[in-house]
């Protein structure tokens, strides 16, 4: 009887964690199996991200999302109407094709994303498996390390600080939620540390604390001891990784570092993130240079990439096609995977895919705009990603992510491993 065949698809707004409007779809199977998804949206974004589709319209100053949403409702509905819920490439092709470009830009990722998610969802609930397991079958065992942002700059916060990103990597935990607990009490021992000095305690948008500081290797000092505070080990138990996004610094000259005016060529910046690799623990850097700069990428690679996870996000955006291009140059050693920068579930898992054959790094990532949506959760798991990024150990949106994770990790039980 096929009752796993999709008969409703409807799209509504709600809005994310920045109070902006966003999209969320429902799933309908001919069995009363129904699901939903909703999808994120970033503050900082690649040039080459598939096309997350705005209104424009003095609602929401121009932020509304409703033209996606009606294309749900008025195209998708009826393009999905029949289709095995249980088919993801065929149903993800068959939205694409209905888009006719080539970054989803009629009908929105967004939009397309949203639904993607929901049947992928439904056909989960309907075969009666968690999201995990009916997308990564009996392999999808290992529970990702969490890379924490508890100290944001840059686009996420309206502080001095440059560098978008400073998190805490608990490589020496043994497990998902032994990771989560060096994590917790080293993002409370740094809000102690900042109070003591006098220093904002309020948060950016993924969580993570925005004081105004001196300087890049300030917060790094503070970051090493909070976890020495915590009892824990700098270098050994918590590594350090970093989040540049630096694609928002390139001028025609080089770099310019926005808030402190500082002026840079791309060897400077990159003998500059060496010498903090050589002063810190860091283990990880995201966007060290701009998002076309594939030299650049290709040369701190060659230089510090032995050492230090460098990992391509604006410069990959989640699409196999760029991530080809990078391997080819040289450039990174590892892939943010984002969905919604691809706009399909089913290209994101080719991305992943693409990256572990040529031994990159792979790491699931929220968005700063997020939701309660936990999808990212499962997918790094079904996939063995080894890592994920979502933001400080608070506020809901992000806690959400890591409370599905104690979940799978529950639900695995002996059979859960952890790490990259």
């Amino acid at each position: 009887m096929n009752n796993e065949r999709i008969t409703s698809v409807m799209g509504r707004q709600i809005f994310d964690s920045r109070g902006n409007p966003t999209v969320e779809a429902y799933v309908t199977l001919r069995d009363g199996t129904q699901a939903c998804a909703s999808v994120p949206s970033g503050a900082s974004t690649g040039r080459y991200e598939a096309c997350e589709l705005r209104d424009g319209s003095e609602e929401y100053n121009g932020k509304g999302v409703q033209k996606a949403v009606d294309n749900i409702n008025a195209h998708i509905s009826g393009a999905l109407n029949d289709m095995l819920a249980t088919n993801q490439q065929a149903i993800d092709l068959a939205m694409c094709a209905l888009d006719g470009t080539d970054n989803k830009s009629r009908l929105g990722a967004n939009a397309i994303l949203a639904v993607s998610l929901a049947c992928a969802k439904a056909a989960a609930k309907f075969c009666g498996m968690p999201f995990y397991r009916y997308l990564g079958g009996v392999n999808a065992v290992t529970l990702p390390v969490p890379m924490l942002n508890i100290l944001n700059g840059g686009a996420h916060a309206s502080n001095n600080m440059d560098i978008q990103e400073f998190m805490i990597f608990p490589v020496g935990a043994n497990s998902f939620s032994h990771a989560m607990r060096m994590a917790v009490e080293t993002y409370a021992q740094l809000g102690k540390a900042l109070k003591e000095r006098g220093l904002s305690t309020t948060v950016g948008d993924e969580g993570g604390y925005a004081p105004d500081l001196e300087s890049d290797r300030q917060a790094l000092e503070l970051l090493l001891e909070a976890v020495e505070r915590a009892g824990y080990r700098p270098g050994k138990e918590i590594r350090i990784a970093l989040d540049a996004a630096s694609s928002e610094w390139k001028t025609q000259a080089g770099y310019r570092l926005p808030k402190s005016g500082q002026q840079l060529t791309t060897q400077e910046l990159i003998d500059h993130f060496q010498q903090l690799a050589q002063e810190y623990p860091i283990q990880s850097i995201e966007d060290p240079l701009a998002e076309e700069d594939y030299e650049g990428f290709a040369e701190i690679t060659r230089q510090i990439g032995q050492q230090v996870q460098i990992v391509g996000d604006d410069l990959f955006v989640t699409n196999p096609s760029r991530l080809k291009d990078g391997i080819a140059h040289g450039c990174a050693n590892a892939i943010l995977i984002k969905p919604n920068q691809i706009g399909t579930l089913s290209e994101t898992m080719e991305a992943v895919r693409l990256a572990k054959a040529h031994g990159y790094g792979t790491i699931l990532s929220h968005r700063s705009g997020e939701t309660e949506d936990t999808s990212i959760a499962d997918i790094a798991v079904a996939l063995n990603a080894g890592q994920i990024k979502t933001g400080a150990p608070a506020r809901t949106d992000r806690v959400c992510k890591y409370n599905r994770l104690l979940e799978i990790e529950r639900q695995l039980d002996k059979f859960a491993r952890f790490g990259c």
